[in-house]
């Protein structure tokens, strides 16, 4: 097959995947445009219709379905083995793509991986902040991060945090006149500072957990955002209350700049895993970026 055949079924298998033009295109680095007349070309020299095209998504024919069965994970075997091949090199090399939250980016990933940076210079990485569980295969990360080692059966997950717990805080001028809630259901008297979930576009509902009772709670406020960093300076700016990790609260509540709110009802989930997919062989710069992140115990 020509080279050219190759790269219009690696761009078939991309779309099909992403079940999306403008997804697929942007993960190949082509033009919608361009990739659009790529599937039109294809389509035509096997004479079938591979996708169904809409002006919302794209789907696959049963045709589209049977090739692409039968040729993604023989290309995915092409690239891995052709990533391994960088083993050979005297230093590994590559792209390493990262999908996770922001929080885990800033506290867990960047700390750990800049030396790794420095050490191999031939390694690149690319971080992608989201908040939902990211099909990493699909949309063409190498490695993904969430709470917790609930992952599909094809997936590996390794522990890169420790637990976490979540806090609610607020600076001292908007508590100022105003009742300190004492359950969390009083939180919606309260102005709070909203979370747009990016994967599904909702609001989240903050979560609590006392003596073994979970409560969730929906919250209101003047600000949405769907950014934690941006969260904790709305908060410190006065805007309400915020729902964000601990460890970014913590200074600012040592320094008096905000002040811990229901305390006693802030709920701790499991650390950070970094989860990739379970195969035969890594490229060597992903697993550099494994040994970099693995989470080891004080004294460990």
């Amino acid at each position: 097959m020509s080279k050219e055949n190759l790269n219009d079924l690696r761009a078939f298998v991309a779309v099909a995947r992403a079940r999306s033009f403008t997804r697929a295109a942007a993960q190949l680095g082509l033009s919608r445009s361009a990739l659009s007349h790529a599937m039109l070309a294809l389509e035509e020299r096997l004479g079938v219709r591979l996708l169904t095209r809409t002006t919302r998504s794209v789907s696959t024919t049963e045709a589209g379905a049977r090739l692409l069965d039968t040729v993604a994970l023989r290309l995915d075997e092409i690239d891995l083995e052709l990533g391994a091949l960088s083993a050979l090199r005297d230093k590994p090399a590559g792209t390493v793509r990262i999908t996770a939250h922001d929080h885990a980016i800033h506290s867990i990933l960047w700390p750990r991986l800049k030396p790794l940076l420095d050490e191999y210079p031939d390694v690149q990485l690319e971080f992608s902040v989201d908040y939902g569980f990211t099909d990493i295969a699909a949309q063409g990360f190498d490695a993904g991060v969430r709470s917790g080692d609930r992952v599909d059966k094809d997936m590996i997950a390794v522990r890169i945090a420790e637990d976490l717990r979540m806090a609610v805080a607020a600076s001292p001028e908007y508590l100022r006149g105003r009742p300190l809630p004492q359950t969390p259901h009083e939180l919606t008297s309260h102005r709070c500072i909203n979370l747009r979930l990016p994967t599904y576009g909702g609001l989240y509902a903050w979560e609590f957990e006392k003596a073994g009772v979970a409560v969730n709670v929906r919250v209101s406020g003047q600000v949405t955002l769907n950014n934690t960093f941006l969260m904790l300076q709305a908060a410190l700016d006065g805007q309400g209350l915020a729902y964000v990790p601990l460890d970014l609260v913590q200074p600012h509540i040592d320094q008096g700049r905000l002040i811990p709110v229901l305390e006693d009802w802030w709920p701790i989930f499991p650390g950070y895993h970094l989860y990739y997919a379970n195969r035969r062989q890594i490229s060597p710069a992903l697993a550099l970026v494994i040994e970099a992140l693995r989470y080891r115990a004080q004294g460990g």
